[in-house]
């Protein structure tokens, strides 16, 4: 029995430990949940911008209006909302539930990593919109999701470290198939959040 009670207080330590360094309590859910919003406003940036089907699968054959832009990045904007709403409620329900403290140092320390990176990159990918420099805003994007990713993996799910991994991946795979951009965006953003948010529900979210 003695031992018993030794176990348990190496696992209790082990885990307070592991909850003052690292953000425990990010949902599973809410990753699937950003993927198919991603893939629905993939489907909406698919129409408007082959409104002509005869130039599908060429990029450069396409012109895009003010307005389409305007759409363009009201769908983005309103994905990125939607996602951050619901990472931040199903997280916030989890942690509750778990009786861990939503906004401590360990999720101050994971905002601050995954930003750092996004932040830089997103500063980055807006110069090159600035200057019409198109054609890789696509890999970029995913590039720079993959390190925020990586870089804040420290501090949660180890699981975020091989969706940052995958997103790298595609980034650069994205590069030498320059001009299907949105293609690679939805199977990034959209299925790959799917797939690693289903994988940390089922490890972590089941009890909760």
């Amino acid at each position: 029995m003695e031992t018993k009670d030794y176990l348990k207080d190496i696992q209790d330590i082990k885990q307070m430990m592991s909850q003052s360094t690292r953000f425990i309590s990010l949902s599973g859910l809410s990753g699937v949940l950003a993927g198919i919003y991603c893939l629905i406003g993939a489907w909406f940036t698919y129409k408007i911008i082959y409104f002509d089907t005869t130039s599908m699968g060429s990029y450069k054959d396409l012109v895009i209006s003010d307005e389409a832009v305007v759409q363009l990045f009201s769908i983005a904007a309103s994905v990125i909302v939607l996602s951050l709403i619901t990472g931040i409620v199903l997280s916030y329900r989890k942690a509750a539930k778990s009786q861990e403290k939503f906004w401590n140092t360990a999720s101050k320390r994971l905002v601050i990593n995954f930003a750092i990176p996004l932040v830089s990159g997103g500063i980055f990918i807006l110069f090159l919109i600035e200057k019409e420099v198109l054609s890789l805003v696509a890999p970029l994007t995913l590039l720079f999701y993959g390190l925020a990713c990586v870089n804040a993996s420290k501090y949660t799910l180890g699981d975020v470290r091989y969706l940052g991994i995958t997103m790298i991946l595609l980034g650069l795979l994205s590069t030498w198939f320059l001009g299907y951009g949105l293609l690679f965006w939805a199977l990034g953003f959209g299925i790959c959040h799917i797939v690693y948010g289903a994988v940390m529900y089922y490890k972590y979210d089941r009890n909760y």
